[in-house]
């Protein structure tokens, strides 16, 4: 790429767009576009193809979808598999008829077997059944794997897929009741630490209520109190998160560096399975990661944990030896990326505040 390449971001506003467009310009690209929802509605194939027919980008960074909790996604099971079907379908066909000269489909490694091995190699998708909960979303995601190959194989394109671990970092989600576990955990941690000394003033800035009262009755909900923090489970469940600026710098650099060709050997008598994950291959138990962030934010309470409630799959790692083989590896570890998380969410209760 060309510092003034013309690159579109679809889905610019969330966490893993916004990261990759501070890395394209950490890096000097400066003809970056992107559009709103309201501007450009990607499930619309008229408009989509509207755009791309005005704009001509040369490169395409696929990172817009529906996405959601567990809840969600097994709430609004219709709304995820066709909203992300259309979406994906739309920019895919686009990029390919307008000779984008590379395109980023971003996916998530949710699209792995339940049972899947651990770690979980590129090689162990679609070999056994999904998870219930979620599989809408997988199924739709590996649609898009499998329409990059199909594309790539049929008209020669040069679409690139990456399959990212569990994300965290600026511009996440903190919403008590849709947020993932670690920005949960961080905002739940922070209003015990906060109710713990006092700071009255801070809780209902932060919560956006008007009473100690109301404050208390809405955190009772999720278990947080002065004194202690309840979390789901046994604690013993295994995750890998990876910082989002690292993630960031990974679908860069493949960008940059490879095409793919690069996805596959060489000698393969069929060319399935070119996604790549992106992840660190280090996990971390939800108790050691809940008393890593009680240290980060300077919790003296207790950490409850509520086994009555479900622990999920007790182990998600992905298998990062195929990233690493193209040339990338992770930087951040987690401590570090949890800091400089917390910080962006101190930061940005202040701003709010001012």
């Amino acid at each position: 790429m060309n510092k003034n390449s013309k690159i579109y971001i679809a889905g610019h506003r969330g966490l893993v767009g916004s990261a990759i467009i501070k890395n394209l310009k950490s890096k000097g690209y400066t003809n970056l576009i992107y559009r709103t929802h309201k501007e450009l509605d990607l499930i619309s194939q008229i408009e989509v193809e509207k755009f791309f027919e005005e704009e001509k980008p040369e490169y395409v960074i696929l990172a817009a979808a529906k996405v959601g909790g567990i809840v969600a996604n097994n709430t609004y099971r219709a709304d995820f598999i066709y909203e992300n079907l259309a979406i994906q379908n739309n920019v895919i066909h686009q990029s390919y008829k307008h000779n984008v000269t590379k395109l980023l489909f971003l996916g998530s490694t949710c699209i792995y077997p339940k049972q899947a091995p651990q770690p979980m190699p590129e090689d162990c998708l679609l070999t056994s059944p999904l998870e219930y909960t979620n599989e809408p979303y997988a199924i739709a995601k590996i649609a898009g794997i499998k329409m990059c190959e199909s594309y790539n194989l049929q008209y020669n394109t040069n679409f690139i897929s990456v399959m990212p671990t569990n994300l965290y970092g600026p511009n996440d989600n903190f919403d008590l009741e849709k947020s993932h576990v670690l920005p949960a955990l961080i905002r739940k941690i922070y209003l015990a630490k906060l109710l713990n000394e006092d700071k009255v003033e801070e809780v209902l800035s932060d919560l956006n209520v008007k009473s100690l009262e109301e404050a208390n009755a809405y955190l009772e909900k999720f278990g947080v109190n002065k004194d202690s923090v309840e979390i789901w489970g046994s604690g013993k469940p295994r995750r890998e998160f990876l910082y989002s600026e690292d993630m960031a710098d990974a679908c860069v650099y493949l960008l940059e560096n490879r095409d793919f060709k690069d996805t596959f050997l060489k000698d393969s008598k069929e060319i399935i399975n070119t996604h790549i994950n992106i992840g660190t291959g280090v996990d971390i138990s939800i108790k050691e990661l809940a008393t890593l962030i009680q240290k980060i934010v300077g919790f003296n309470g207790q950490l409850l944990f509520n086994t009555k409630k479900p622990d999920g799959t007790m182990v998600k790692l992905t298998d990062p030896s195929k990233l690493h083989s193209l040339g990338w590896k992770h930087k951040v570890e987690l401590e570090d990326g949890i800091k400089s998380m917390f910080d962006w969410y101190l930061k940005k209760e202040i701003l709010i505040n001012e």
